[in-house]
């Protein structure tokens, strides 16, 4: 059973997990040097417990400490009570949901162990937007992809607000880093993967036509919201694959292009 320890000064050193949460690139540093992410919301940190990562400690106002009973009573982490007011001096902003987790970061499979299972896999490059990350994740977890593969200067997925936006579905879906851009792409290829750009340039083939649900194992390439995917990553690509727009619209945004994409490499259906 897990200790329930009130704590009163926002400089109490036991708090340093949940310091300057709104800091993103003091979070961005040290939240994987030191092994931690933020589990924010009662859903999302049961989902992360359920999904195996070890709890730090948790963070709480008094009215979420009975919601969270159960999983106090089953876990030996120390659990924080503050009242809303110190939780906010600590972490910068507003806690709406009250509850929040210091989780233990799991060490990240290679690529390689991920495309020895896998058929469907999202490759992203230069995906720096925490939302879109976490958006990305929350399709591909619904959609059937089966893992992700990120550019080595991708956003972190356990970033909180990547985790909040996918409501934990970071942690269901497998991911690793490519050691190399985009050189990494080679192995994708050779693990039997074709490599499919998406990318709204007139040149690409429309996902109907390519039919990637046909294809035995399909790696959907999506670049940065914007600048989309490189040249050098259009020129590693098998094929340029893109979702036909009507009324003047050039593009989706990339959440939005990959949930729609996701949908076509999954089960095939029209996209328009």
């Amino acid at each position: 059973m897990a200790d329930l320890i009130t704590v009163e000064n926002p400089d109490d050193p036991r708090l340093r997990d949940y310091t300057g949460l709104t800091d993103v690139e003091l979070r961005r540093k040290r939240e994987p040097a030191e092994g931690l992410f933020i589990a924010e919301g009662e859903k999302v940190i049961r989902r992360a417990k359920d999904a195996g990562y070890e709890m730090r400690s948790m963070l709480l106002s008094a009215k979420w400490v009975d919601v969270m009973r159960d999983v106090i009573d089953e876990l030996p982490a120390p659990v924080y009570a503050v009242s809303p007011e110190l939780a906010e001096q600590v972490t910068g902003y507003h806690v709406h949901r009250g509850a929040l987790a210091s989780m233990q970061r799991k060490l990240l499979p290679t690529a390689d162990e991920l495309l020895g299972s896998a058929r469907r896999v999202v490759v992203m490059e230069s995906v720096n937007d925490h939302t879109n990350i976490g958006a990305i994740f929350r399709s591909a977890a619904a959609l059937g992809m089966d893992a992700v593969l990120l550019s080595p200067d991708c956003a972190d997925p356990l970033y909180r607000r990547s985790v909040k936006v996918s409501m934990g579905a970071v942690f269901s879906v497998p991911y690793a880093r490519l050691d190399s851009w985009p050189r990494g792409l080679e192995s994708v290829r050779e693990a039997g993967f074709t490599l499919l750009a998406l990318t709204p340039d007139d040149k690409a083939r429309s996902l109907d036509e390519a039919a990637p649900h046909r294809m035995d194992r399909v790696a959907l390439m999506l670049g940065a919201e914007g600048d989309g995917l490189s040249t050098k990553a259009l020129m590693a690509a098998d094929e340029w694959v893109r979702i036909p727009m009507a009324r003047g619209v050039d593009s989706l945004n990339v959440g939005a292009a990959a949930a729609v994409a996701f949908y076509a490499v999954a089960t095939g259906r029209p996209v328009v």
